[in-house]
């Protein structure tokens, strides 16, 4: 799911948070400045890691397509279809189980 706000908005929620830092705490920052719920809902929707900077986000935060972080249209692309920041772990993403993973767990 792709949030509808920008870097310029999160980055502004995040103003006060000092690097590196967790998921929860740019979450909890966010909130406490008063973000919207979509700047927020941005935040909760990145992986569980440290951030050393404000760049870090920038390459986890899934936006609209037409946001304000300059992409190719490749690069869009594999966001979209993998989520997270590059070099993140296959079993960090969030991913469907393959139908052999869910036939074994029966």
């Amino acid at each position: 799911m792709t949030a509808h706000t920008t870097l310029e908005e999160i980055f502004s929620a995040i103003d006060a948070v000092d690097f590196p830092a967790g998921k929860e705490t740019l979450v909890r920052t966010a909130q406490q400045a008063g973000a919207s719920g979509e700047v927020v809902r941005a935040l909760q929707e990145i992986p569980a890691e440290e951030y050393g900077s404000r760049e870090d986000i920038a390459h986890s935060v899934r936006l609209d397509p037409d946001s304000d972080i300059p992409r190719s249209a490749g690069e869009k692309g594999a966001q979209a279809r993998q989520g997270g920041k590059p070099g993140l772990s296959q079993h960090l993403r969030e991913a469907p189980k393959p139908p052999v993973d869910e036939e074994l767990e029966r």
